[in-house]
């Protein structure tokens, strides 16, 4: 059942209290920021059970489904876990006067300053063992300069005045509209409008639950409505910024209106239709570049799980989901890989095509990939775990570079090399100058192939050159999205006019300025296999102990949790 639209009236008079607000905002102690989230967290909690349930009628999914899990990790877990990590910053910054880096700043081989990020901690350790995350920074930011030009928001000498974010919500992953809302006020002082997508906005009741103490002190409201809500708030006067999660469409469509001569000329003379600052995450083709190795059946048979998990998950409806594979065409074992995959997409049960637009968009990849290898039958409401192999890479016009399907499609290509670091270097230039994007993307690098000191300087080479905002060796990229001391955004450096993937960063708890990308390093094998494995017959088990983790870290609860996650 949709919700009314809110009306007009009602909007200017939520955002005429979010005016009124704004400059609390920016004047409350860190104290009384604390006890804002800490109330969250708790409130969350009082509702995640209903948040789970509703999320799963949306999706058609029975909490016996293998991929039930999924919903508590990309839901409460994300927001008990922002929460519990600005709280750890905010301590930090009463105490400090900044947040403290897990380990100091130091230069890449290239001269950028790195950040280590994760992990956090030993609990943090623990968890994810072999995982570490690190922010690079933009070219001109050397080491000493990242800790004085940490949380400006903090700094009385100069941080900003307060202003109104309307933030237009995404309607895939739960915790998206929450957590730019966390970064918003905590991040950038600014005081918030949610417009919630109509795709979930049965989540809104929830959310106004679980965050009314930043609505009873007027720094936060929720609208619901479709585009002509979104219209009326983007260009609503007393709206100062705009924050969108969807897609470069509708972000060209508040910039500088609807397609045509008119919006051509207005991007040529720089001249938008809206002026505001505007930040955004607007999706991606998403690559994984298999970097050639000697591997063994037990490695391709998890990597073909580990990558059909990158697609299946949420649907494939997931600005993370891999969408086009990048292989050597001279290794030996990429047919035997592409086939474990196959197996994997036939072991994997059918979902419920939800997100709008879905089997439009299905087709237009099917008309023209005929060849295209399904697993289950169109329907309605389901859209088969699709294959498209061996997609020419020489072809200008390939609608697998260009375009995200946002639906269960994946591709294949493989690059012609003479040997793995030309391969290597080859693909970053590919991916680059080919695939649309600068969202994420993922390598699969084998320990051989980082031991061979020709193929790991081309590796170097490939992470430095890589122009994503989450580059992620041997995880799903998603990863970087919740481990939340990472930034999750595009690679910097786009404009209103060539717009990509985004501008701008959102989560990245430490509150870092001037990043550039973030780059995440995990082991080939992991052990124990990722929660998310969606091969994982216990992964709703798996799932409640993770979540139940971050609500409340402890010791006995990561005890607890590693006892499932070792039962696959």
């Amino acid at each position: 059942m949709a919700y009314p639209a809110t009306p007009n009236n009602e909007m200017d008079i939520a955002i005429e209290a979010l005016q009124s607000a704004k400059d609390q905002l920016v004047a409350l102690s860190i104290p009384e920021r604390i006890e804002l989230l800490e109330d969250i967290i708790k409130e969350t909690a009082e509702v995640a059970d209903a948040w789970i349930e509703k999320a799963l009628e949306a999706k058609g999914l029975p909490k016996d489904s293998p991929y039930a899990g999924e919903e508590l990790l990309a839901g409460p877990m994300c927001i008990y876990r922002n929460a519990r990590f600005l709280i750890r910053s905010l301590r930090e910054i009463e105490k400090h006067g900044k947040p403290k880096l897990p380990r100091n700043p130091y230069l890449a081989r290239n001269g950028q300053t790195i950040v280590p990020v994760y992990p956090i901690d030993t609990l943090d350790k623990l968890m994810l063992s072999g995982t570490r995350a690190e922010i690079w920074m933009q070219p001109d930011v050397k080491p000493e300069d990242v800790r004085k030009n940490m949380a400006l928001a903090y700094d009385p000498d100069r941080r900003p005045g307060g202003m109104v974010a309307l933030v237009l919500g995404a309607g895939n992953v739960a915790s998206i509209g929450p957590l730019d809302v966390f970064y918003k006020l905590f991040a950038e002082n600014q005081v918030c409008i949610l417009k919630m997508n109509p795709v979930n906005e049965y989540l809104g009741p929830l959310i106004e639950q679980s965050f009314r103490r930043l609505i009873e002190k007027n720094f936060l409201r929720l609208a619901y409505g479709g585009a002509e809500v979104g219209a009326y708030l983007c260009t609503h006067p007393d709206i100062e910024t705009i924050h969108i999660t969807g897609s470069d469409q509708t972000h060209d469509m508040i910039v500088w209106g609807p397609p045509g001569p008119e919006r051509e000329a207005r991007k040529a003379a720089n001249n938008p239709v809206n002026s505001k600052p505007i930040t955004s995450e607007l999706g991606n083709v998403s690559p994984v570049i298999v970097a050639p190795a000697k591997w063994s059946k037990k490695e391709i048979q998890f990597q073909a799980r580990h990558l059909a998990t990158m697609v299946v998950n949420n649907g494939s409806f997931n600005c993370n989901a891999t969408k086009i594979i990048i292989t050597h065409k001279q290794w030996p074992q990429r047919e035997e890989l592409l086939n474990e995959l196959e197996l994997a997409f036939q072991e994997l049960p059918p979902r419920k095509a939800y997100y709008p637009g879905a089997h439009s968009r299905y087709q237009k990849f099917i008309d023209a990939h005929q060849d295209a290898k399904r697993f289950g039958e169109a329907t309605e409401g389901v859209i088969p775990w699709t294959v498209i192999r061996d997609v020419d890479s020489e072809d200008p016009n390939e609608i697998c570079f260009s375009t995200e399907a946002f639906c269960g499609v994946v591709a294949e290509t493989a690059l012609d090399a003479p040997d793995e670091a030309t391969f290597l270097r080859k693909a970053a230039d590919f991916c680059n100058e080919r695939i649309w994007g600068t969202l994420n993307c993922c390598l699969l690098v084998h320990p051989s192939t980082e031991k061979d000191l020709k193929t790991l300087e081309a590796l170097d080479e490939a992470i430095a050159e890589l122009r994503y905002g989450t580059i992620a060796i041997n995880h799903w990229p998603a990863i970087g999205y919740g481990l939340i001391s990472s930034t999750w955004g595009a690679h910097h450096g786009h404009t209103l006019d060539d717009i990509q993937s985004g501008i701008g960063v959102v989560h990245n708890s430490l509150l870092l300025e001037g990043t550039q990308k973030c780059v995440i390093h995990g082991p080939f094998m992991p052990f124990p296999k990722p929660p998310w494995l969606a091969t994982r017959k216990n992964m709703w088990t798996v799932a409640q102990r993770l979540t139940d983790f971050e609500y409340k870290p402890s010791y006995w609860r990561l005890i607890r949790l590693a006892s499932a996650a070792l039962r696959t």
